[in-house]
């Protein structure tokens, strides 16, 4: 029986990354940072309503983690951006809540590598597990090192409870939407140049027709 062998096809937007220059790497890391740094700071409201109550964070580890192919250059990233809009907020309440925030932000960047694998169901997928994990360890340790409520299960399901109405993983996909989507459409714009450039080269270099 003849062996037939199946390549998995990866997203075009992976294939495509790792061409990128390091110069282009450097311009999105740091339109990353300034993504998440902004997008953390600003919350608009509506007759004094918040419109929303989620960061781009887990949406901007995810992709770092898609682009660079190192992690530990891609956990730099989201952890650079909560480094720097942590100044302008309130301080954590313990040194270990500061290290499961830390922590639990740049999970999704070891995501980011399956999905760079995948196809926006894994992104999907991706986007779900990172906010999931962000709720589950931010407020285990919430529980865990603040005297706000009892150390027993009971209060453990009572912490969550109370936290559940700020955990939305929809906003969460939407961020990852729309900065995977800027990314793509990007690098699609980055390509259709290149090949323009590569053509208007290779025009110049053609030789003259000959006259009669």
């Amino acid at each position: 029986m003849a062996n037939s062998r199946v390549e998995a096809r990866e997203p075009a937007l992976s294939e495509s990354l790792r061409r990128w220059s390091p110069a282009a790497l450097a311009v999105v890391w740091a339109a990353l940072v300034t993504v998440a740094v902004v997008g953390r700071l600003w919350r608009p409201e509506w007759d004094g309503t918040r419109l929303w109550n989620v960061t781009p964070f887990v949406a901007v580890a995810l992709a770092a983690g898609m682009i660079f192919p190192r992690r530990l250059v891609a956990a730099t990233v989201p952890l650079a951006a909560l480094a720097v809009s942590n100044l302008a907020l309130p301080g954590y309440e313990s040194p270990w809540i500061t290290v499961a925030v830390y922590a639990a932000t740049a999970f999704p960047v070891v995501l980011g590598g399956v999905v760079r694998r995948g196809r926006w169901p894994a992104l999907v997928g991706g986007a779900l597990a990172g906010s999931l994990v962000f709720f589950l360890v931010t407020n285990a340790a919430y529980w865990a090192f603040t005297a706000d409520y009892p150390h027993t299960t009971t209060g453990l399901a009572a912490c969550f409870a109370a936290a559940l109405p700020f955990f939305r993983p929809l906003e969460d996909l939407a961020w990852t939407g729309i900065v995977c989507g800027g990314l793509a459409v990007a690098d699609r714009i980055g390509a259709t140049l290149a090949v323009r450039e590569a053509a208007l080269v290779k025009a110049a270099a053609a030789p003259a027709g000959r006259l009669d």
